[in-house]
């Protein structure tokens, strides 16, 4: 039913549990591929050298241990697991990998890392569900 299954991760504790749910999604439906999708915002140009390469290779690292923990709790699975780290804003990476790779099932947080943890669901779990060109598993 879902064999390409796109999970987008940030590093939150919705994010964790949402990594869980989709490999346990892949292991249960037999899926043929899981793609795990990190973005990261745009590194401001005015940082100048060698401010920016340094804030690019810091993001780099923390968007690695956000994957590195993601693929740790997706555990084995059938099929085969993807990694993309992507520079931009999360909503339109995640709508655009969705589409161009062809996945049935975006799983994902309902809020990330964002500091208005009031909010029921986030801007980019709210932006993603509105846009996304298949179906939409938010965990809490």
């Amino acid at each position: 039913m879902f064999a390409n299954i796109l999970l987008a991760v940030d590093g939150s504790e919705h994010a964790v549990r949402a990594a869980k749910m989709a490999g346990d999604l892949a292991r249960n439906m037999k899926s043929e591929s899981l793609r795990i999708v990190v973005a990261f915002s745009h590194i401001p140009a005015y940082l100048g050298e060698p401010n920016m390469q340094e804030a690019i290779d810091a993001r780099l690292q923390e968007a690695e241990k956000i994957l590195q923990n993601a693929l740790d709790e997706v555990g084995k699975i059938p099929g085969e697991i993807k990694t993309e780290l992507i520079e931009g804003s999360p909503a339109e990476a995640i709508i655009n990998v969705a589409a161009t790779r062809n996945s049935k099932l975006i799983v994902m947080g309902s809020r990330g890392m964002g500091s208005l943890g009031s909010l029921l669901l986030g801007s980019t779990s709210q932006s993603v569900v509105s846009q996304a060109p298949c179906p939409v598993l938010i965990v809490r």
